[in-house]
């Protein structure tokens, strides 16, 4: 007796179908799981033995080979138990029912309850690509999977439903996509209005956030770089529902949805400690997971105390921060998770911090800010587009009970700038000024000769790189669109200049 089920792989983000059959055949009892299963795979055999005898079934006992198919693809994880159930029951014709257009995907308590799974978004996502009409998922993931369209999500808790349903006696009703994923997202984010003074800072923060372009700030602790980071989001667009999509399918894979999370509506910020393993960080493992770049893919990875983190650590993010997607090989197989993140760093300027203080000496000794600054490497330092001194606020500035602008009136202006951006944009690779590659800086970045006498100036006297000059052209570029300027004037220039000079007052000691 012979039974085939649908069901649904993944191995990074590549979704892939999977046929769980299973053949009862006579000899003595045993069960077999084949099709290069991992070990949660393997021990499905007991969890659904359980399961079927506590909801009142019978388990076969014959000798019964348990395939998934494609055999030289990997599976792993225990999404396969409910697929496994359906197929020994049809199998050995305790049911008998049509199984055409089903996908099963659950993980299986002993007592037949049907559990959480990781990665079901982009499962449900294949499976709609593949023709299949319906899919079973555990309730804890029907939210997430409830947004895609041209397929029945159908929620389930306990195998008796699924059975029920597919016997035509009390059917379940598909999961329907909330409304509550549209919901503003920067109703309790920090505001920019609580931050005194730094006007230079928050203007280039502005930038920064209109054009996507990283951003490294350097200055004496307690000069508000931090407070400074956390309420980059607040100024960010809101997301584009593909860009939601995108980046809840990562965190469904990651398993870091929260709750009956449905789609992800913020702008990730993701602030990893100086300790974070470059695994942690870029993804691996023996089956790779994304890190903490990836889970920072359309948002804000925030790493405070740059030159604490390990060389390692630091520049296993160059490539990355070039390419938007980040690639792991290993033995089992390759990998990619896009990570299209804006960089925002913070740092001292020396161990003690004080270094260029306007009223605190520098109390290190001699070479040891050189050393300090040195952990950080030029082409690290190349990569990020905007450099920025945090200034010391003082008293007048931090007692003035006037609130600054907020971050809903910087939004605007960010927004409108995005969308100029989006609209000369269209049709290629880029969604911001930030990833242009070369050949759409020089097509869209228009600069007067005035300007350009400028950048050229620039470029000789401080000894610019050929991608430092792409960039400052980018970041310029940014600021033009935020005047609403179609050319790129002397003054666009001229500040996207300073936000690249200061690498040389400080690295050049």
């Amino acid at each position: 007796m012979f039974a085939k089920v649908n069901s649904m792989g993944i191995y990074g983000m590549e979704v892939f179908p999977v046929s769980v059959e299973a053949d009862i055949s006579s000899g003595l009892p045993r069960v077999d799981v084949v099709g290069l299963p991992d070990s949660a795979v393997s021990e499905s055999k007991d969890r659904v033995r359980a399961a079927i005898k506590n909801c009142g079934f019978d388990f076969p006992v014959s000798r019964i080979t348990l395939n998934l198919a494609p055999a030289d693809r990997r599976k792993e994880g225990p999404i396969y138990d409910l697929a496994i159930l359906v197929a020994l029951l049809q199998a050995s014709e305790q049911i008998n029912v049509d199984l055409g257009g089903y996908a099963f995907l659950g993980e299986l308590s002993l007592d037949g309850k049907i559990r959480h799974v990781n990665g079901v978004l982009p499962m449900v996502i294949g499976a709609q690509q593949f023709g299949m009409k319906n899919v079973f998922v555990p309730e804890e993931n029907a939210n997430e999977a409830a947004v895609v369209e041209g397929i029945s999500v159908l929620p389930v808790s306990e195998v008796w439903q699924v059975i029920d349903h597919l016997k035509g006696l009390n059917r379940i009703e598909p999961a329907v996509p909330s409304d509550k994923h549209m919901e503003s997202a920067f109703l309790y984010m920090p505001d920019f209005a609580d931050v005194k003074g730094q006007f230079e800072a928050k203007r280039a923060l502005e930038v920064a956030a209109a054009g996507g372009h990283n951003t490294l700030m350097i200055g004496s602790p307690g000069t508000g770089k931090s407070m400074l980071a956390k309420r980059m989001p607040s100024i960010l667009p809101s997301m584009t529902f593909e860009e939601s999509l995108e980046t809840t399918k990562i965190y469904s894979i990651a398993g870091a949805l929260k709750g009956k999370s449905q789609l992800i509506t913020e702008r990730p910020f993701r602030s990893p400690h100086h300790t974070v393993s470059t695994v942690g960080l870029s993804g691996g493992g023996s089956i790779p997971k994304p890190g903490e770049m990836s889970l920072a893919h359309n948002g804000i990875l925030f790493l405070d105390e740059l030159p604490e983190f390990s060389r390692q650590a630091m520049e296993i993010m160059r490539q990355p921060l070039e390419d938007g997607v980040i690639t792991i090989s290993r033995a089992s197989g390759t990998s990619s998770y896009p990570c299209s993140v804006m960089l925002v760093c913070a740092m001292n300027p020396c161990p003690c911090g004080y270094y260029g203080h306007p009223t605190r000496e520098c109390t290190c000794r001699e070479g040891a800010a050189a050393k300090y600054l040195s952990k950080v490497s030029g082409p690290l330092l190349d990569r990020i587009d905007i450099h920025i001194e945090v200034p010391p606020v003082d008293f007048d500035k931090l007692s003035d009970e006037t609130r600054g602008e907020s971050s809903a009136e910087i939004r605007k202006r960010v927004e409108a700038a995005r969308k100029i951006q989006q609209e000369r944009l269209k049709g290629t690779t880029a969604n911001c000024n930030a990833q242009m590659n070369s050949a759409m800086t020089r097509e869209f970045c228009k600069a007067s000769d005035k300007a350009m006498s400028m950048l050229q100036m620039a470029f000789d006297r401080l000894g610019l790189s050929a991608r430092a000059y792409d960039k400052i052209l980018r970041v310029s570029r940014t600021i033009a669109d935020l005047d609403n300027s179609e050319i790129i004037e002397a003054t666009h220039i001229a500040e996207a200049i300073q936000y690249r000079s200061l690498d040389r007052k400080f690295w050049t000691k």
